[in-house]
Order: C-alpha cells, then structure tokens, then sequence
C-alpha cells in the first residue's frame, strides 16, 4: 500500500462502503521542518491526501478529488499525537465516488470531509 510521506498506515479494515485505518505519523519527517518551525502541525492538505490514496488503493482504482463539498479541520494535529484514525463511508454516485471521512485522535476529531472522487481512466 502507498504511504505518503508523514503517515504509515498501521491497519486497515475494509467493509461494504466503509474503511478503517490506523494512521502513524513519522515524527521526524522532515515536513515538519517548514511546516512549522519550533511548532510543527500535520498539513491539511496531508490528511486529504491520505483519505484518497487509502480509498484508492483499497477499491484499486485512481481517483482524484473531483469535488470538495466540505472540508472542516477541527484542531491542530501535531506530531505528538502519533496515531490517528480513519473512517471513510463511500458510495458510488453518478459523479464518481462521494465520501464522508473523518480523521480523530483518540476521542476528539480533528478533520472532516465531504467530496467526490472520480476514477481516472
């Protein structure tokens, strides 16, 4: 499976329109050197990044984001918090592939998502 660079995905449970992943962040990467400096967060567009490779590889199909209906980050992740989880709920549409995902740290939810994906032929 494809890792981005700060995440490696520790688990990964599939089920009808839903997928499960635990999500480590390599702390030392070094993203985090400019992203911030003396105060490093996990860039937003990292988390959305992941919830596409992990849609994609997991039904075998290449995606792109085709729309964003709504994207909410809800608190700042930092490499401290090591590991995330990842829900996505899925359907196929006319339009493509449209999702829910979320991405928590323990109890509290830090991104939310809702977009379409397209396959890319």
């Amino acid at each position: 499976m494809q890792t981005i660079p700060i995440f490696n995905i520790t688990s990964l449970n599939h089920h009808p329109n839903s997928i499960d992943a635990g999500l480590e962040i390599d702390q030392l990467n070094e993203i985090f050197d400019g992203h911030f400096p003396d105060q490093p967060v996990v860039p937003g567009a990292c988390m959305l990044q992941i919830i596409k490779d992990v849609l994609a590889n997991t039904l075998k199909v290449t995606l792109r984001l085709a729309k964003a209906d709504n994207i909410k980050f809800l608190s700042l992740v930092t490499p401290s918090a090591k590991r995330l989880q990842l829900q996505i709920n899925y359907q196929s549409a006319e339009s493509g592939i449209k999702v829910n995902a979320s991405i928590s740290f323990g109890d509290l939810v830090c991104m939310k998502l809702q977009a379409t994906f397209a396959e890319v032929l």
